[in-house]
């Protein structure tokens, strides 16, 4: 059995008030050339919201039932949090483990598929963080990519099944599934599983349902000129209404947690469009902390206690620039 000295819970990060927001931004887009004013439009989404962002309230809901879930299954390490764009930053806190005398952690990253952005990006910010801390940095290994883990997908269907309740049962079955996720630059998407992964979670997500269903994108930025994942969840609603279709369920099986861009495109943005159109539409809750994802990662945690997790090759999921 593999010797670790703790457990690290490794994510995006949001901001928690109005003041963060430009700062937090500034730390997504860094070494991209963003203009100021783009920044400034995306902040007006989060002052929807009062300038929060659910996630880290999310993570912290996470974290302490995952505390207890660890607990009782008799698994005694330590958990750490870090994320990559805002407080607690994983610089600091793999700095903090270093200095508690950790030498070796696991990470769990709360993404679920393969791509540059949600697993590599990741790999590389827990290396920065390591080099940052010096001779003593621990050793940080991190679990797989989980998207077809029974977990993951017994979570989701749960939130699905919960969800659909909420449609009277004579149009229940008629109901369009649209299942999102965060689009990315097509040529990225060729170097990795990302879209082919989506599809397969989906169809296990669904594959007790009727209704007819698909995988949609959401969240598109960056030039005009790049070509990303498609079609966008916008387009096939308008779609839909033109095909006569008034039940419309949105599930974001892209995200594990509750996002400003889950609710400002969705909640906001999707929900405002279909209102517009005639549509019905309801969204479902990401998995979060309901108990099956929660299982979930201590699963992952005792199967890499057993087997370490493996590295990824070095060519995969490469970083592609517009």
């Amino acid at each position: 059995m593999a010797r670790y000295d703790a457990l690290l819970l490794v994510s995006f990060g949001g901001p928690e008030g109005k003041d963060d927001v430009l700062p937090f931004l500034r730390n997504v887009v860094r070494g991209k050339n963003v203009p100021e004013e783009r920044l400034r439009l995306a902040a007006e989404h989060y002052d929807l919201f009062g300038g929060v962002s659910p996630l880290n309230g999310e993570i912290r809901r996470l974290l302490e039932a995952l505390e207890a879930e660890l607990a009782d299954a008799g698994i005694t390490l330590p958990l750490y949090w870090g994320n990559r764009n805002w407080h607690p930053f994983l610089e600091d806190t793999v700095k903090r483990m270093a200095s508690s005398g950790i030498r070796r952690a696991l990470a769990f990253v709360t993404s679920a598929y393969s791509s540059y952005s949600s697993c590599r990006q990741y790999l590389g910010d827990i290396e920065r963080a390591r080099a940052a801390a010096g001779d003593t940095a621990p050793t940080i290994d991190k679990i797989r990519p989980f998207f077809d883990h029974p977990g993951f997908i017994e979570a989701n269907h749960a939130r699905l099944a919960e969800t659909l309740r909420e449609i009277s049962p004579e149009r229940r079955s008629s109901a369009h599934l649209l299942f999102t996720a965060h689009s990315i630059p097509l040529a990225m998407a060729e170097g990795c599983d990302y879209a082919r992964q989506l599809e397969q979670v989906q169809s296990l997500v669904a594959f007790d349902l009727p209704n007819p269903r698909r995988i949609v994108y959401q969240s598109r930025s960056g030039p005009p000129s790049q070509a990303w994942l498609e079609p966008d969840i916008l387009d096939v609603m308008r779609d839909l209404a033109r095909d006569g279709v008034r039940d419309v369920v949105v599930a974001p099986i892209g995200f594990v947690s509750e996002h400003l861009e889950v609710v400002y495109d969705l909640d906001f943005e999707a929900k405002r469009l279909a209102s517009a159109l005639g549509i019905e539409l309801v969204r479902v809750r990401t998995v979060s902390s309901h108990p099956r994802f929660v299982r979930m990662v201590r699963e992952l945690v005792e199967e890499s206690l057993m087997t370490p997790p493996g590295e990824c090759p070095p060519d995969c999921c490469p970083r592609v620039r517009a």
